[in-house]
């Protein structure tokens, strides 16, 4: 199961003009990509987050961006709503902040790997991309934020919702406790319902 995440702390507002990257500042993050991108586009990024790394990303980073450094919550959310776009760069197990950014009604510009493939409906509630600086740069002059349904996205993060959690929860644990009675009888264990990769699929 995916771990839940709470989107009834998030509620769609009104874009402004900039884009958001939501990280921990650390070299394997892959931020100093955004950051050479948003350079080249000349276009407004807001980076949130700190992290060892923070020094030299500033030092990397263009008149168009902006380190707001760690917020509260409530300042995230709205950031979150106010955004164009997400930009995710790492490659994450999950990815929280993309399923808020879907929640807050924006889509998500995101590296085509890890848990965005589950998470990030391509031409839905956002789009991918792989490389490095360069692709994101297209990536992003491609994509029209403007053309996202934001109720789309809300829909899609509630895949994830902590409700949807709670429901299945029950049924996934004994799922869980019949397999393991069927190993114990030397029969093999019973197959997961719903693989990862099924509910990748796109939401109705």
């Amino acid at each position: 199961m995916h771990p839940p995440v709470d989107t009834d702390r998030f509620s769609p507002g009104r874009p402004e003009g900039y884009y958001l990257l939501l990280s921990e500042l650390m070299r394997h993050k892959q931020i100093d990509i955004a950051i050479q991108a948003f350079n080249r586009l000349r276009l407004p990024l807001v980076v949130v987050g700190d992290g060892p790394d923070e020094r030299r990303l500033r030092r990397m980073a263009g008149p168009t961006i902006t380190f707001a450094g760690r917020v509260p919550d409530p300042e995230a959310a709205e950031l979150l709503a106010g955004c164009r776009a997400l930009v995710v760069t790492a490659v994450e197990e999950f990815g929280l902040a993309a399923v808020e950014a879907q929640a807050s009604g924006r889509p998500v510009i995101s590296i085509g790997a890890g848990g965005a493939l589950e998470t990030v409906v391509d031409g839905v509630t956002g789009t991918f991309w792989r490389g490095g600086p360069e692709e994101l740069a297209a990536a992003v002059t491609s994509f029209d934020p403007d053309a996202i349904d934001p109720q789309a996205c809300v829909a899609s993060a509630e895949r994830f919702s902590l409700g949807r959690f709670r429901a299945r929860l029950p049924s996934e644990v004994a799922l869980a406790l019949a397999g393991e009675r069927d190993h114990e009888r030397g029969m093999p264990r019973r197959s997961p319902r719903a693989s990862r990769r099924g509910l990748a699929r796109p939401f109705r």
